[in-house]
């Protein structure tokens, strides 16, 4: 299976040579990275260009730019990666070894950059939270067969919970492959706003788009925390 490895990027000059540079093996394998640029107004568009297969600009918003990687890509299964997100070097064996044995998307367990032992049992929580729900969060990098990413008609054109939303129609079809990995994603949003805080304001946002709340609401909620 060739896997294709979709980046959604906004002004992640910071990172995204780093991010890059861990998926040239991945391109030396077979598979392929398509970068999709959300309107940066630093170099992320420039460093990418060398070291991703394509690289294109969508409409800001991950669901919007997501979308528009996976009609762009060209294999058989659709990773969605965050800039700040490293995966395991045997990744791409697990998740085609996963997937071979009939599973139709999953994700990755998730820790998280913090030496705190606060963000041990953070990433502990995700990880139970996720197994137990089956419900995945970009920060999993979340991946999926082609036709079952067409079929549930990809991501919702909402601006925030799209990673929730698409959990939830893919549970339609199977329950998710939890690869243990684990990938490692940036806690800088913790460290920066609190821990305590961050914690608590994801859950409130989280419960109130359970109960039907507004994404473009909640998404200004996020953007002003």
């Amino acid at each position: 299976m060739r896997i294709s490895i979709v980046l959604p990027v906004l002004n992640e000059a910071a990172s995204l040579s780093q991010v890059l540079q861990t998926l040239q093996a991945w391109r030396r394998a077979g598979h392929e990275v398509v970068v999709v640029d959300g309107g940066s107004h630093d170099a992320s568009v420039a460093l990418a260009r060398p070291l991703a297969d394509v690289v294109i600009q969508a409409p800001r918003g991950r669901a919007s730019q997501m979308n528009a990687g996976a009609r762009r890509a060209r294999g058989e299964v659709l990773l969605f990666l965050h800039a700040d997100t490293r995966l395991p070097p045997d990744a791409p064996a697990c998740i085609v070894a996963g997937l071979c044995r009939g599973a139709c998307w999953g994700r990755f367990d998730v820790r998280l950059s913090g030496e705190r032992m606060m963000f041990r049992v953070i990433e502990r929580l995700m990880n139970w939270r996720s197994r137990l729900s089956g419900i995945a969060t970009g920060d999993q990098a979340i991946f999926v067969t082609r036709a079952a990413f067409e079929q549930v008609e990809g991501f919702p054109p909402i601006p925030l919970m799209e990673d929730i939303a698409i959990s939830k129609r893919l549970k339609r079809l199977g329950r998710p492959l939890c690869l243990r990995g684990p990938a490692h994603t940036s806690s800088r949003r913790w460290e920066q706003n609190g821990v305590w805080r961050t914690v608590l304001l994801m859950w409130r946002l989280r419960l109130a788009y359970f109960l039907g709340a507004d994404p473009a609401r909640l998404a200004r909620q996020y953007s002003k925390s």
